[in-house]
């Protein structure tokens, strides 16, 4: 710790927020920050799973538990103790494994019936044996009465689903996937269609500008007033234009009543007055403002699955720029495992439609709605539903999050928003879609492992009665095997055993 100018080494629990932390060389982070002074490559592998070192310098933010490399930082804490990235994780993992699915308190509704049904059958079965059994009867009488009370007894019905989540919920956490509640984990087994996101989602949500275009102003200026109306936004194109205007030495104009239109872009004004619109095709023409003058330029910065960013001043065409945003590396690989698995993906981003059609066409998904606004996307989560479909959702932004609250399950990006990540029952820290799969895969091989114990009990309770008056048979067996043909239970009962 660094106070007053000097160091000192305190207890964790003494760290407060805005107090300057020193990382040596190989050390541990202990809680999250903003870096202040100093540059080096952070190892965040056990929160992103990402293999690579991310480097870091002043202004960026670190979070605790990742590992310092080689250089040196000092950095500004922001977060301690449970409010840390690092200790919501666990919180979040001990809640979801302490939590119950309804399939669980369907087995106590059972157990609750089940118990009694049971102790019933275990009095019928002590008389029968003692009235009707061979000799000596009160042997074969406690023998099976016992075994009744032990073969049926509901207490696979108690136990397995609490283990089955905590277990479940645990192998997620490994794979990088975080679920917030035992009914998120239950509901994930039964979804049939996948919506997801393209920026952020199917793409690396870093995306750059590759073309700009100005009609009747000079670029210095255009990209004066881009870096002020988008200096505020969290945005990945916002990103993208911010990297652009300040590679170009471009510095923010003064601007007044800044305010964002969700799913379109954002508007205010000019210190002397101007309106200012930055954003979509669709905001920009609701508006009035007419578009010809670069319908050339975007028709083929459209076949090249660009994204199409306007800028308008005082109702006229200002500026048009085409933003490329990679594909994940693993999203092909990622969406065809996911169609392996039975689901229907679907595609539905505010993006133009060439742009969509081409990243669609790219990954492999036949099914998609382009220029849609973020009510749109709840809508047609909507519809799905109504029609039969059980809908999952994958999302990682401002815009995604109606959707992701709406969806049967919501898998929110972990670099999203966090407002996407607060509207989702399941969070994806590593970012791929394969943590979708995963969390589909571990959904159906926990519910799976629960509902094997509701027939459990049930089917061995025959093995404990006599076939007929005075014997008991000579040779009984029942084999339980699962789909795979691999026997789990096999029950013997011989004559006097």
């Amino acid at each position: 710790m660094i106070r007053d100018g000097h160091e000192q080494e305190i207890d964790i629990d003494a760290v407060r927020a805005g107090d300057h932390v020193r990382v040596r060389p190989g050390e541990r982070l202990p809680v999250d920050g903003d870096v202040v002074e100093g540059q080096s490559h952070i190892d965040e592998s056990m929160l992103t799973g990402e293999p690579l070192p991310i480097t870091k310098s002043a202004g960026d933010e670190v979070s605790a538990g990742t590992v310092n490399g080689k250089g040196g930082l000092i950095y500004r804490a922001t977060r301690v103790g449970t409010d840390t990235r690092l200790g919501q994780i666990t919180e979040q993992v001990a809640s979801a494994q302490n939590s119950r699915p309804p399939i669980g308190e369907l087995a106590d509704q059972v157990s609750s019936v089940f118990v009694p049904a049971v102790m019933i059958i275990a009095v019928l079965t002590t008389l029968v044996w003692f009235n009707l059994g061979p000799a000596p009867q009160v042997i074969h009488m406690l023998v099976t009465a016992t075994t009744v009370l032990i073969i049926a007894c509901p207490c696979a019905l108690g136990l397995a689903t609490p283990i089955s989540t905590m277990i479940g919920v645990g192998k997620a956490a490994e794979h990088g996937v975080l679920v917030r509640s035992g009914e998120a984990l239950q509901t994930a087994s039964k979804l049939t269609t996948l919506v997801v996101d393209k920026t952020g989602t199917l793409t690396q949500g870093k995306p750059s500008v590759t073309d700009a275009q100005m009609f009747g102003v000079e670029q210095s200026t255009a990209l004066a007033l881009v870096h002020a109306l988008e200096r505020s936004s969290e945005h990945p194109l916002a990103a993208a234009l911010m990297t652009y205007a300040d590679e170009h030495e471009a510095n923010p104009a003064e601007i007044n009543g800044f305010d964002s239109v969700t799913g379109g872009g954002v508007k205010a004004q000019t210190a002397d007055g101007k309106a200012l619109l930055l954003g979509n095709a669709r905001l920009l023409s609701e508006a009035g403002v007419d578009l010809k003058a670069g319908e050339e330029q975007a028709r083929a910065l459209e076949e090249q699955a660009r994204t199409l960013v306007y800028l308008a001043v005082d109702g006229k065409l200002a500026a048009l720029f085409g933003i490329s945003d990679p594909l994940r590396h693993d999203t092909v690989a990622a969406i065809k495992r996911l169609q392996k698995d039975g689901l229907t993906i679907v595609m539905l981003t505010g993006d133009n439609e060439h742009t969509a059609r081409a990243i669609a066409q790219e990954v492999g998904i036949d099914k998609f709605r382009a220029g849609l606004l973020p009510e749109d996307k709840h809508a047609e989560i909507e519809r799905r539903q109504k029609a039969g479909e059980i809908v999952g959702m994958v999302g990682d932004g401002i815009n995604d999050a109606p959707a992701l609250a709406r969806a049967n399950v919501g898998f929110a990006i972990g670099q999203g928003t966090d407002v996407a990540i607060e509207s989702a029952g399941i969070t994806l820290m590593r970012g791929s879609l394969h943590g979708v799969a995963s969390a589909i895969e571990i959904s159906r091989a926990t519910l799976r492992n629960i509902n094997r114990t509701w027939w459990v009990p049930l089917a061995t309770t025959c093995c404990v009665f006599p076939s007929r008056r005075g014997a008991l048979p000579t040779h009984r067996h029942a084999a339980l095997t699962d789909d795979s043909g691999r026997c789990h239970v096999t029950l013997f009962h011989h004559r006097g055993e």
